[in-house]
């Protein structure tokens, strides 16, 4: 598959969707963004449905949490930076507290917003999200898996935050893809280390594998299309297999996807992890593909880390 296209492309076309298959309790709501979250789209087919607040993020989750409590499905979208950051207080007591049908769609997440830079480029949204009670964590790899996301979301009650991004990403997934809260999703079989990837760096994480095979190196790829929940049967019976893991997320080490596995292997399934992400610092202005490589996020950087860690691997099995 060759096609590409962002994953907030996804969130437009979606809820257009789900409003015509007779979704009439789904509200949007956006923050003077809503052509680059791509709301705008459900703007114009619904407009009695679809709430700008302006720029003003704290009233965006507060006014969404207030639809919620009287009885719609409530979906708010603005960049990833200001809608978990400045917004978070209203995220955490407005709407987690009260377990409110509220889906926070955040667009323009990690650094491959590009040359906007550091103020914008948001590599702690999942680490704020993840810890909090009620809350849901989906970071799909490419469209249809964010079209998916959004479905699951808009059908599940509760919170959720669903990370979207800016530029095209190329497809993993076909049409009869069906995306599942909490399931992980093995995308290629190995035996010698576990790739595990979310988002962006999915693909990445498919190019590092045929990196690796090259080498006689068979990888395992996993999608952990949800973070939290975490999918750990799927996840602890890679590890298992391969002795090895290593986990890839365009966000910070801290807190995130590689956090969450690290937890999850330290208690479950002790083995050498190497974590490949944005290692504890701010981004910069750059194009997206520039920035991965400068912060150390590439397909070959993947495959350098999991030979460190099948060195490891093999000095501890020694």
């Amino acid at each position: 598959m060759s096609d590409k296209r962002a994953t907030r492309e996804a969130l437009g076309a979606t809820l257009l969707e789900l409003a015509a298959e007779g979704r009439d309790d789904i509200v949007v709501l956006d923050a003077d963004l809503a052509k680059a979250t791509t709301t705008v789209k459900f703007a114009a087919a619904h407009p009695d449905r679809f709430f700008d607040v302006g720029i003003a993020e704290q009233n965006l989750i507060g006014t969404a949490a207030g639809l919620a409590a009287g009885g719609r499905t409530a979906f708010a979208s603005s960049f990833a930076v200001f809608a978990t950051g400045r917004a978070y207080d209203q995220v955490r007591n407005s709407v987690c507290y009260g377990n409110l049908d509220v889906k926070i769609a955040a667009t323009h997440a990690g650094i491959t917003v590009g040359p906007d830079g550091g103020s914008h480029q948001m590599v702690e949204d999942i680490a704020l999200m993840r810890v909090l009670p009620n809350m849901r964590v989906l970071v799909p790899a490419d469209y249809r898996a964010a079209a998916g996301a959004i479905r699951a979301a808009a059908s599940t009650p509760g919170p959720f935050y669903i990370r979207l991004g800016r530029p095209a990403l190329p497809a993993v997934y076909d049409d009869a893809f069906e995306f599942e809260v909490g399931r992980a999703y093995v995308l290629r079989a190995g035996t010698a280390v576990s790739l595990v990837a979310c988002g962006a760096m999915v693909t990445r994480a498919l190019d590092a594998a045929n990196l690796l095979a090259a080498e006689g190196i068979a990888a395992d790829v996993v999608d952990a299309a949800t973070i939290k929940p975490l999918d750990e049967d799927t996840i602890l019976a890679s590890v298992t297999k391969t002795g090895a893991v290593v986990t890839c997320e365009e966000h910070s080490i801290i807190g995130g996807l590689g956090s969450a596995v690290a937890e999850l292997v330290g208690e479950h399934a002790p083995v050498p992890l190497e974590r490949v992400g944005v290692r504890d610092v701010f981004g910069t202005s750059g194009e997206a593909d520039e920035l991965m490589e400068h912060f150390g996020l590439s397909a070959g950087d993947i495959a350098a880390a999991a030979r460190r860690v099948i060195a490891r691997s093999s000095l501890s099995s020694s």
